[in-house]
Order: C-alpha cells, then sequence, then structure tokens
C-alpha cells in the first residue's frame, strides 16, 4: 500500500525572503550563518514516508525542529520548499482553503497541553471537531461517547475538564483526536506534560488502541525511551536535519553517525529490545512423529543438551533432555521421553528483555519464543541471555562509543517560536479542523 504520509525534501525557513535561506542550504551554508542573515532554518532537507497502520516517531531535543515539521504536516505552517502528501493530496501545493478541508477529512491532533474549552462538557469536547466539521447533535455525540469509552472515560461525558486530572484530560484530547476518525492522527509530545506513572499508562493506551484502530500516527517526542517503545520506526533530528530513520533495534545497533550513538547511550536496552531480538535458531528441532533414537541422534550431532520438539504446524510441544533420550533408547522405547522435571518455558516474540530475566532464572530449558500465531521463532537460552546483559545491553544500558559529540552541548538555537508547544497556532480551533 501506499504511504499516508510523504515528505520529500522539506524546507522550513523564517524570516523575510525565506526563498534564499533554501538557496544558501543548498549551497552549503550552515544554519548558523543563515541566523546572521536574520533566518531561522527550521527544517531542513526532511524526507521520510509513513505508512498505514504505522506509529512513526519523530524525536529530538528542542530546537531541533521536530514540533515545526508536525505543523508542516497539518498545514498549519507551509512549507518554504520540498513536497509534502497526505494520501493523494499534495498539501505544500494547495490553497489555505483546501488545506482546512482535507485537515478536516483527514488529519486529527493531540496536544501537549490538552488544548481542552473549559466551559464545554467533555463529551462537548470529544465532539467538538465534529461540531465544527458540521455533524448533526445526536450523531456526534454518540461518536463523542464512543470514542470516550475508548480511552476509559465511559460516564465522564458530563463533567468539565477542570474536575478531571491531567492524565484524564489527556484522554479527553485523545477521545476526540479518535472521535473525528480520520486517517491521520498526530500527536506533538501528547504525554509530556504528564507524571511518569500517569505518562506511562497512556504509552499502554496508545498501544492497546492501536492494535484495534490500526491508526497512521506521526508522535513527536523528545523522550527517547517513549520513542522507543512506542515506535515502529524513529526518526532522529538534530538541527533541523534527519539524523537517522530506523526501527528501534537499527538505531541502538546501528546508528548512523558519533551523534546518534551518543543519544543511545543511557537507553535503557533491556526495556526496548524484545526476545526476538536476542533470540537465537537452533541447529535442529524434532518433529513430533519422530522418535527417541532419531533425537538421540541429532543431540550428539549439535552437541546440545535439549532438543526443541515441533508439531506438525510448528507449534513447540516441548522440550527433551539428553538423559532421558538416552534412558528410551537404552530401554528400546520408540516415544518420545517427556521430562517430569523440566519445564518449557514460552515467550512471544514481543516480550521486552527485561521481562525474560525471572523466567530464565526459574527454568534450565531454553525459553522458546513464539510469533502471533504461536508458531516457534527461536529459543534464548541462559547464556545467550546473560551474556546479552554482559555485552549486549552494556554498562548503563549502551554499547555506544565513549566519545563523540553531546547531543545537548555545542552552540546551536534554543527552541524558538515555532517550537514552543504554547504557540497560539498550535492551540487554534483550525487545528481542531475549524476556521481561526
Amino acid at each position: 500500500m501506499p504511504p499516508v504520509i510523504t515528505a520529500e525534501g522539506l524546507y522550513k525557513v523564517f524570516g523575510r525572503r525565506p526563498a534564499r535561506g533554501v538557496e544558501a542550504l543548498e549551497r552549503g551554508r550552515s544554519r548558523a550563518e543563515l541566523r546572521e542573515d536574520g533566518l531561522t532554518a527550521a527544517v531542513i532537507d526532511a524526507s521520510f514516508s509513513v505508512d498505514p497502520g504505522e506509529i512513526f516517531v519523530v524525536m529530538g531535543l528542542s530546537g531541533s525542529g521536530k514540533s515545526t515539521l508536525i505543523r508542516m504536516v497539518n498545514g498549519l505552517l507551509p512549507a518554504t520548499a520540498g513536497t509534502l502528501r497526505i494520501g493523494d493530496d499534495v498539501l505544500s501545493d494547495m490553497s489555505a482553503a483546501k488545506i482546512r478541508d482535507v485537515r478536516r477529512r483527514r488529519i486529527s491532533m493531540v496536544f501537549q497541553h490538552f488544548a481542552l474549552l473549559p466551559h464545554r462538557t467533555v463529551g462537548e469536547n470529544a465532539a467538538y471537531g465534529l461540531q465544527v466539521s458540521g455533524m448533526n447533535r445526536s450523531d456526534r455525540e454518540a461518536r463523542a461517547t464512543e470514542a470516550l469509552k475508548m480511552v476509559g472515560l465511559e460516564g465522564w461525558g458530563g463533567y468539565r475538564p477542570g474536575d478531571l486530572s491531567g492524565g484524564m484530560q489527556q484522554r479527553v484530547g485523545l477521545a476526540r483526536a479518535l472521535a473525528a476518525d480520520t486517517d491521520v492522527l498526530l500527536m506533538d509530545e501528547a504525554f509530556s506534560a504528564l507524571d511518569p506513572l500517569i505518562r506511562r499508562d497512556m504509552q499502554d493506551q496508545l498501544a492497546d488502541l492501536q492494535q484495534h484502530l490500526d491508526k497512521t500516527i506521526l508522535f513527536i517526542t523528545h523522550d527517547l525511551n517513549e520513542a522507543m517503545r512506542l515506535g515502529d520506526r524513529i526518526a532522529m533530528m538534530r538541527d533541523g536535519r534527519i539524523e537517522q530513520i530506523g526501527t528501534s533495534d537499527e538505531i541502538l545497533n546501528e546508528p548512523a553517525n558519533d551523534y546518534v550513538a551518543r543519544f543511545i547511550q543511557d537507553v535503557d536496552r533491556s526495556r526496548v529490545l524484545t526476545a526476538s531480538t536476542v533470540m537465537e535458531h537452533p541447529a535442529q528441532t524434532l518433529g513430533s512423529e519422530q522418535g527417541p533414537r532419531t533425537a538421540h541422534k541429532m543431540l550428539r550431532e549439535t552437541q546440545n543438551p535439549w532438543l526443541i520438539v515441533l508439531k506438525r504446524d510448528r507449534t513447540p510441544a516441548g522440550v527433551l533432555w539428553e538423559d532421558d533420550v538416552a534412558a528410551a533408547v537404552s530401554d528400546g522405547r520408540d516415544d518420545l521421553p517427556w521430562s517430569t522435571v523440566h519445564e518449557m518455558p514460552v515467550v512471544s516474540h514481543d516480550t521486552p528483555v527485561a521481562e525474560l530475566f525471572t523466567l530464565s532464572a526459574q527454568h534450565l530449558s531454553p525459553l522458546v519464543v513464539v510469533d502471533d500465531e504461536g508458531r516457534f521463532a527461536g529459543v534464548v537460552p541462559r547464556v545467550t541471555l546473560l551474556t546479552a546483559a554482559g555485552v549486549g545491553l552494556g554498562e548503563n544500558g549502551s554499547d555506544a562509543p565513549a566519545d563523540g559529540p553531546d547531543p545537548g552541548a555545542g552552540p546551536g538555537p534554543g527552541p524558538g517560536p515555532e517550537d514552543d508547544p504554547d504557540s497560539p497556532a498550535l492551540h487554534s480551533t483550525d487545528a481542531l479542523g475549524g476556521d481561526r
């Protein structure tokens, strides 16, 4: 399927005659040199695509251009140069009126500071975008009620936002976006104003909702652990440029440059990497219809003390151990000798590595990893897990080099007006689908 969001060579330059800034950047002038001419290059030559049903996270420090980028996708800020598409709609070539129409039909947004209307009820806030789009009252109330139920706020529709906690208010903002039922969901630092525990709950809820709704989500954050936890893919930004795009595994294990390597050095990899990342594929597996003599032969060839047995549908049947197999061969048995001592621990491929240690400590058998359909994917022997903890995860959760630039140091601009989450443009009713 074609991407839902496509950006090609996007630039956003603030100041008088911004096109001259694009020309200067293409000639090799730096962002700092442009500031001497009164120009601020917020986004520089950004290219990426977001596939249907993907959570695409844009990650960067303040001033990196990430909030400017999302406002370009929302149509609030026109691109200085480059092409931006939402499906087949080319936003960068549209009039303001057409952009508003696309926004109403295809784009919803969840804001950092909730952007709720205090004089309206929770239900009215959840239905606000639908009201602006012209939906009749009964239909929009029904859809808002369903959206509030999705985010765990069933029965709260008659309350005012001031009666709710911060986490609950952010759920209202999420419900408002879900009620609009658009193709694209934009989330600009949506959870950063919340306490850590509430923030974690909101991340869990978003992940759970995504399993059912399969939305296309562009998520902006400065928190790398949040990016790694939520993102199918992550774009790392610095000084207006995208430094690397990849999955969390690719960014952790194959950083594009020293900047990215330094940035990820404090990530808790045990909570980002999963069983599929560290699992191994055994040299041989045994079919459940085969006998102990075949098992004995395989154990001799692999020099392993255990052997994974699979059913015809590739789901795991159990683990055989060498002593039991040797005794069965000696006794002339034809049935497989299942252990009466060792159990077979089974984990999903997406189980975080941090959750594997306790289970591994309780069993001598390797952890058997299965895919979403329960089919065998690989094994995580105890020695492999210990190696991952001691070498792959490294001290401070990283094997990044000790040297390299500090992503938080150096000159470079702080957050400008385009990265201010309290900017009036961000909270305009236009961003919710209405006219300013």
